[in-house]
């Protein structure tokens, strides 16, 4: 065989100072350069697969196809091995030397007709050129399939200057190694590969194994030294039978090497053919979260694209600004993002799952989309088959729908807020938690209390502090529903503008259920009284004074804010205003507080016939105080003042 002839050149740039921009700013995480020559290695493999389904390659009998990972701290090198189809030297000066010629879509034209049983990971020829973004110096050492090919050696150090030679390469296949500036020894470390490897590589359709060439180096002088010991006693060995059957002193056998990724990921087979402890362990090995989803969603589409994927609906948590999802996006099993909000509607992004989408219009890092109205249709696809999940379930097992329903409902409700062709779809599967325990529809709602509410939803939002309005609607046989997340604010607020006629109306916003039927006048002489006294006392000319003869008499007082009001301090708190939430209503344009006192109490009427009697300062503080313990939990200067104010009236009382 002909030696080839050394040949020495300029890279081929086909646009001006491209190879800086490469090196740089191609790619905005550095470690990337990692996926990019793994996924290399992958194309290689993959198309020399396709050359074999159709008759232009013969594999040796039980080939297995692998990549190698090999990193060496000591050399401050990493290593890139592939036993593809290789390259001949006209090859790597056609997809190497010049920048931005892709291998990949050159090997889809000429064979276009013929690839559909497998994809390739590359589109653009670039991404071999990202390990200049972590090494001074990068060399390619690789012998292609063909028969008397010649191996090639390729160089280059960081500059358009390169050198290719025949090289020593003796397996088909390629060599890529990566001498690491200071900058980046530290992706020679064995733990920040694997890390790395992890995070891009583990679901790629290539077996791939990891070595760390320092051990190997230490293991091969070890066993250079028992080799020797054995030799010197082997003469005093023979004959023993003794030590030939002592199963103490033979050596366990070493575990062959496994693979660090999965290249047939569960996403990729039939749901039929997943065990529900499958999708389990899959959830828990990607996400680590080892608390259980509470169901999935199985996607596997061919047509009009290609998509498959995992959705699972976590346990999600109370507080709806702490709910974090992670929807990884893959391209033929390599990790392209998490959460790209192109192809993941926003609301889903509270779930964690996988998708994979072969048909992903990506830019030239695979980093992120390129506009494209595929990648919509791609959206809307995903966003039907999750409210086809969640309809299908409040159909057919409803009473797990309603198990799900409070981890579910934060996700539902941000869904419904967020994109309407959801919101149509789950109207009629929304559920409300009553104070009974029971879920009931919007619908039901309305029409168990429909000539008490009068298309009125009366709603909690702290069981304990607003624990004696509910006692008062069990009472009435009214109803009201539970919203203690922080999305049933603006939640209710969308369903008000769906359903013009509904109104919801917090549980302590409205009495009228809950009063005898006087006349104005009735009261009247007494509300001016209470009010003069109980401004006074308090301090507070803003705040305004109803007096009612409410049925329960042991209920003295309460404070209402109109439901407006309290809207806005709810929005104000969300958006980190809560020390204007704080601040007098009628300041925003609302109405300020209003103190109901209960004509009917005892306490109420004692400040009535006692206006100025020693204790009457004290019980209209008081009263004022378990009116607002009822509203909202009291500052902590209150709080003390109340609980010393307390113990003040059990002395008073004792003597």
């Amino acid at each position: 065989m002909a030696k080839a002839k050394s040949k020495q050149g300029s890279l081929s740039i086909n646009s001006e100072n491209i190879f800086p921009i490469i090196k740089k700013w191609l790619y905005s995480d550095h470690d990337i350069f990692v996926r990019e020559l793994v996924s290399n290695g992958c194309d290689a493999i993959t198309k020399l697969k396709k050359l074999d389904i159709m008759g232009e390659f013969t594999p040796d009998d039980n080939e297995k196809y692998r990549i190698d990972v090999i990193a060496s701290s000591k050399d401050k090198t990493l290593q890139f091995i592939d036993n593809g189809l290789g390259m001949t030297m006209d090859e790597v000066d056609e997809y190497i030397n010049q920048i931005a010629f892709s291998g990949a879509a050159d090997f889809l034209a000429k064979y276009k007709d013929k690839t559909n049983e497998e994809q390739i990971i590359g589109h653009f020829g670039l991404g071999f050129y990202s390990a200049f973004m972590v090494a001074d110096k990068v060399t390619i050492d690789t012998l292609s399939f063909k028969e008397n090919s010649t191996p090639v050696h390729w160089e280059c150090e960081g500059g358009t200057e390169y050198s290719m030679e025949q090289g020593n390469q003796e397996t088909r296949g390629t060599v890529i190694t990566l001498y690491l500036n200071e900058d980046s020894v530290e992706f020679a470390n064995e733990y920040r590969i694997k890390e790395v490897l992890d995070k891009y590589c583990s679901f790629m359709p290539v077996e791939i194994y990891f070595t760390n060439a320092d051990e190997v180096l230490d293991t091969d002088e070890d066993d250079d030294i028992i080799d020797a010991e054995e030799e010197q006693t082997e003469e005093e060995a023979e004959g023993s039978e003794a030590s030939k059957n002592d199963d103490s002193d033979k050596k366990p056998k070493k575990e062959a090497p496994k693979p660090i990724n999965e290249p047939v990921p569960l996403w990729t087979k039939h749901p039929n053919d997943c065990s529900e402890e499958d999708y389990k362990d899959f959830y828990r090995k990607v996400f680590h979260d080892f608390k259980e989803p509470l169901f999935w969603i199985h996607l596997n589409m061919d047509y009009p694209f290609n998509l498959k994927g995992i959705l699972y609906f976590p346990k999600l948590n109370n507080e709806y600004d702490t709910l974090e999802g992670m929807i990884k996006l893959y391209n033929n099993q390599v990790f392209i993002a998490d959460n790209i909000k192109e192809v993941i509607p926003e609301f889903l992004m509270l779930l964690k799952g996988v998708i994979d989408c072969p048909d992903l219009p990506l830019n030239v890092s695979r980093s992120a989309l390129q506009n494209d109205g595929f990648v919509r249709k791609i959206s809307d696809y995903i966003t039907k088959k999750v409210a086809d999940k969640l309809a299908g379930m409040c159909k057919t097992e409803k009473e797990s729908y309603e198990k799900y329903w409070d981890d579910l409902s934060p996700f539902i409700k941000f869904g419904c807020l967020k994109d309407d062709k959801f919101n149509e779809k789950m109207t009629d599967y929304i559920l409300f938690k009553n104070i009974e325990g029971k879920y009931l529809t919007l619908p039901e709602y309305l029409d168990a209390g429909k000539e008490k509410y009068e298309n009125k939803v009366f709603y909690i939002t702290d069981e304990q502090e607003q624990a004696s309005y509910i006692k008062m609607f069990k009472e009435e046989g009214m109803d009201a529903v539970l919203l203690t997340h922080n999305i049933d604010n603006p939640f209710i607020t969308h369903l008000e503008q769906k359903n013009s006629n509904v109104k919801f109306l917090r549980i302590d916003a409205d009495i009228d259920n809950f009063k005898e039927e006087v006349s104005e006048d009735e009261l009247k002489d007494i509300t001016e009284s209470l009010t003069e006294t109980f401004k006074k006392v308090l301090n507070n000319d803003k705040l305004e004074i109803k007096v009612e003869k409410l049925k329960n008499p042991a209920i003295s007082s309460m404070l209402t804010v109109s439901e407006e009001t309290r809207r806005m301090q709810e929005m104000m708190k969300a958006y980190g205003m809560a020390g204007m939430g704080a601040m007098d209503p009628s300041m925003f344009g609302g109405p300020g507080e209003t103190l109901i006192l209960n004509a009917n109490n005892n306490l109420v009427q004692y400040v009535v016939d006692n206006k100025e009697g020693e204790n009457t300062e004290i019980i209209c503080k008081q009263l004022y105080d378990l009116a607002s313990l009822s509203n909202h939990p009291l500052s902590a200067d209150a709080m003390t003042a109340f609980v010393e104010r307390s113990n003040q009236i059990l002395n008073i009382l004792t003597k």
